[in-house]
């Protein structure tokens, strides 16, 4: 049953812009009452095409707008603090793009501010609403693997649109970009918060801005391990590798994407007992950016006063982990995490 209808202002027409918008415009309970973007062409295109009521270069020129109650920031990662005071003062609610800031001070304040608005702000770290890593998450915690001991996670791009991914990296490193969802997901699965963080990088292409290739090692409270691998580069190789091992076996997650056969089963997850020595195999039917899912976390939360997923405590101590991987990594040695207490004055 649709409450009630809600008029998005997607700002930011790109790649991560188009993954949003693709999935929510066509829904009865969402009315896309204005697109913007700093290119007047890329605007108008994604107006025409996803049937905005309005579109332009200035997002300012919209928050006032009776239609509109939801903004979607899908902008560069340094332009998010600036746009969400824009958005809250407006008194507008916001779905913002990972990760929340590109350094530590702005990710301060984002939190401060998110932390003292009446809006509603949810982090979009997608994962949290795919249905085949909510499956994992669930097996793990009902002992599938008995007590989980490793996380092994690889994310590497073969950049073809090499462009794209070099204005990425002026904001953040590849393993810090996407490794806020995966140190996301790792304190998810394990129920435990990361405390150590370190690993290693390298600069593959000359024109790279940062270095874009890199793995994260951390250590969670519970004594979990992890290691996070990431890179985007012309030369590299595109690899998904999702691995959770336990004290009785492991899972590993393959992607329907990635599927050698039984693609129109969906998603893969091989659980192994080494216990019994026998596999499983379950095919979940999921939706890997289920973009609208999300979306409905927000809508809950400004309906209902539903928790945002995940909350901004567990967002927050992700970004701040990635943060310290990567001063870790710059500095050749291993961090300590900060803890909850410096994070939140608060246990978490």
């Amino acid at each position: 049953m649709i409450n009630r209808q809600h008029g998005i202002l997607l700002i930011g027409c790109g790649h991560i812009g188009k993954e949003h918008i693709e999935d929510i415009y066509y829904r009865d309970n969402i009315r896309i009452a204005a697109v913007a973007d700093k290119d007047p062409e890329r605007a108008a295109s994604f107006a025409r095409r996803y049937g905005a009521l309005r579109h332009g270069t200035d997002y300012r020129a919209f928050l006032k707008d009776p239609l509109l109650d939801i903004v979607i920031i899908a902008s560069y990662a340094d332009s998010h603090l600036s746009i969400l005071k824009d958005c809250l003062k407006a008194g507008l609610h916001v779905l913002c793009e990972k990760p929340i800031a590109a350094g530590s001070r702005d990710g301060r304040a984002f939190y401060d501010l998110v932390r003292s608005s009446r809006s509603k702000v949810l982090v979009a770290h997608i994962l949290r609403h795919n249905k085949t890593y909510q499956t994992v998450a669930r097996m793990i915690r009902e002992g599938a693997i008995g007590e989980l001991k490793l996380m092994r996670m690889v994310q590497n791009h073969h950049a073809l649109d090499w462009p794209r991914y070099k204005r990425l990296m002026e904001d953040c490193p590849p393993f810090v970009d996407c490794g806020v969802h995966y140190l996301d997901v790792m304190q998810w699965f394990s129920g435990s918060r990361i405390t150590q963080a370190g690993g290693f990088s390298t600069r593959l292409d000359a024109d790279s801005p940062c270095d874009n290739h890199g793995v994260i090692n951390v250590r969670l409270e519970n004594g979990c391990m992890g290691y996070y691998e990431a890179g985007w580069s012309p030369s590299l190789s595109s690899q998904n590798v999702k691995e959770f091992v336990g004290s009785k076996g492991h899972i590993s997650l393959t992607l329907q994407a990635l599927r050698h056969d039984h693609q129109e089963e969906g998603d893969l997850i091989s659980l192994y007992s080494s216990v019994t020595g026998e596999y499983r195999t379950i095919n979940v039917s999921a939706k890997y950016k289920d973009m609208y899912a999300q979306l409905q976390t927000l809508i809950r939360m400004i309906e209902e006063d539903a928790d945002p997923i995940p909350s901004l405590q567990e967002a927050y101590s992700a970004f701040c982990a990635a943060l310290t991987a990567k001063e870790a990594i710059a500095g050749g040695t291993v961090l300590a995490c900060p803890g909850p207490q410096e994070l939140f004055g608060s246990a978490f």
